[in-house]
């Protein structure tokens, strides 16, 4: 998924390593995907800033970090931002400013246009194929004993998803990732193009 939509694969690796415990990690994969503009993750450093989660608690820095996350203005992330702002003070907001100042990174405006590129460069290479595996994707322990042979890649190849049942499950991903981002990625099913020839003038 890092090759179409490195947010999300960001943000799954930094939950998984929350869960394992492994907070160190977890924060920095959860700000690599910030970095890549998801929102999520964003809200998760601010919540982690608020509540003092194996780190000091920082009201200003969750409070820049909520404001990241609901620079779109999606619903869900927009209330939690508004309260927190409501119960800051003067001071407070003054340092929340402060570290909006060297977040540049991480606002849509700076992050969005590397998502959409790497999201266009990564069905892009997807163009004749037929299959594609995905880590993730399949069992690839049914493969343990396949060495590199020409046939026995053929055999791998035929454990991997269609192409275009690939393209869908990325789409259904990217439409969360593009939420409210109002750039010029088009996101949506894959349509048949019609064969050579067969398209009527009109």
């Amino acid at each position: 998924m890092e090759k179409f939509l490195p947010g999300t694969y960001f943000y799954c690796l930094a939950s998984q390593n929350y869960g394992e415990h492994h907070f160190g990690y977890a924060q920095r994969f959860f700000q690599e995907a910030a970095s890549w503009g998801e929102k999520p993750a964003q809200y998760v450093l601010a919540v982690m800033a608020l509540n003092g989660d194996h780190q000091p608690v920082d009201r200003p820095l969750a409070f820049a970090w909520l404001t990241l996350a609901a620079e779109r203005g999606t619903k869900r992330f927009q209330k939690p931002h508004q309260d927190l702002g409501k119960s800051l003070s003067p001071d407070e907001l003054a340092k929340a400013g402060k570290l909006l100042e060297g977040m540049n990174r991480y606002r849509d405006a700076i992050a969005m246009p590397r998502v959409e590129k790497r999201y266009a460069d990564g069905m892009a290479s997807l163009h004749g194929t037929t299959t594609y595996c995905m880590g993730g994707m399949f069992d690839f322990g049914a493969l343990a004993n396949v060495d590199g042979s020409p046939q026995n890649m053929a055999q791998i190849a035929a454990h991997c998803p269609q192409t275009e049942q690939m393209k869908e499950k990325i789409n259904e991903v990217a439409v969360d990732v593009f939420e409210d981002w109002h750039g010029h990625v088009a996101v949506g099913a894959p349509q048949q193009v019609p064969p050579s020839g067969t398209l009527k003038s009109k």
